[in-house]
């Protein structure tokens, strides 16, 4: 079976942010448990958003795909690098990188899709101008 590779060029981050590995993050293996990992990401993707002024209601995550390199323990400094990539008419993608800056180790790749969503109309609707403003040199897949 193949496996996911998610590689994605260093000039496409243009966000950082840093979480702690908690307690309660850790599974049964002594490590940072997946369903974890997932939340952590998901809030690396809030702090982003909120940084350029992105409100997340109408934003809706389609699929997400994380490929692990190496374990992270309770009370790691984790350094998540956001970017976005492949913008098309109703979303795309976040991107993530995720390393333990204290010995420069990829922790793991994450890629999130996403599209806008009119809740009052129940339906995906296109990106917003605004939106498209704030990132104006994203590759468009249209």
């Amino acid at each position: 079976m193949a496996r996911l590779k998610l590689e994605f060029p260093s000039e496409l981050f243009i966000y950082t942010t840093t979480l702690t590995v908690r307690v309660t993050d850790i599974n049964g293996a002594n490590h940072l448990g997946n369903d974890s990992m997932i939340s952590m990401i998901s809030e690396a993707r809030a702090r982003f958003l909120f940084d350029k002024g992105i409100r997340e209601t109408g934003i809706i995550v389609t699929d997400l795909a994380t490929t692990y390199k190496a374990e992270a323990h309770a009370r790691d400094q984790l350094l998540f690098e956001v970017g976005v990539m492949d913008f098309n008419k109703y979303g795309g993608d976040i991107i993530f990188r995720i390393t333990r800056p204290a010995d420069s180790t990829l922790v793991a790749m994450a890629k999130s899709g996403f599209v806008f969503f009119d809740y009052k109309q129940a339906k995906v609707v296109e990106i917003p101008e605004q939106f498209r403003s704030i990132f104006p040199n994203v590759n468009w897949l249209i």
